[in-house]
């Protein structure tokens, strides 16, 4: 059953990208460094990116479509949700690795029960704007 219409989609995956950019800050481990730091900034940048073109409520260019917006989300979360044990820290203490894990997880869940398509208004507003 899929309930989470691709516009409260569209809000989330801005609100976890900006969330993942200062991930270090809010949850103390940007002194750390390395791939703890590294990976959620680019996740949460990467994020955006597709989020803008992607073929939905609050996408810019609407080019990618949301059934492939779903698949990137998924592929970035197993990639958020492994880092920690593929990169080594794991053994740091837990803000440093468990956001990843949680976010991951968290970002999984949404996929399961977002909408693979946008509501009828904004799939016709692009079949006018590209017979224009």
């Amino acid at each position: 059953m899929r309930f989470i219409p691709t516009k409260v989609h569209g809000v989330l995956d801005y609100v976890v990208a900006i969330a993942l950019i200062f991930a270090p800050l809010i949850f103390g481990f940007s002194d750390l460094g390395g791939a703890a730091v590294v990976i959620p900034i680019v996740l949460g940048v990467g994020l955006i990116v597709y989020s803008l073109f992607t073929r939905y409520e609050l996408g810019a260019f609407r080019l990618v479509p949301m059934p492939v917006h779903l698949v990137v989300d998924v592929v970035a979360s197993i990639v958020l949700i492994v880092s920690p044990f593929v990169f080594g820290f794991i053994s740091e203490a837990p803000n440093a690795w468990l956001p990843h894990i949680i976010v991951g997880a968290a970002v999984i869940v949404v996929v399961i029960f977002s909408e693979p398509q946008p509501s009828p208004s904004v799939r016709r507003s692009e079949h006018a704007t590209s017979a224009a």
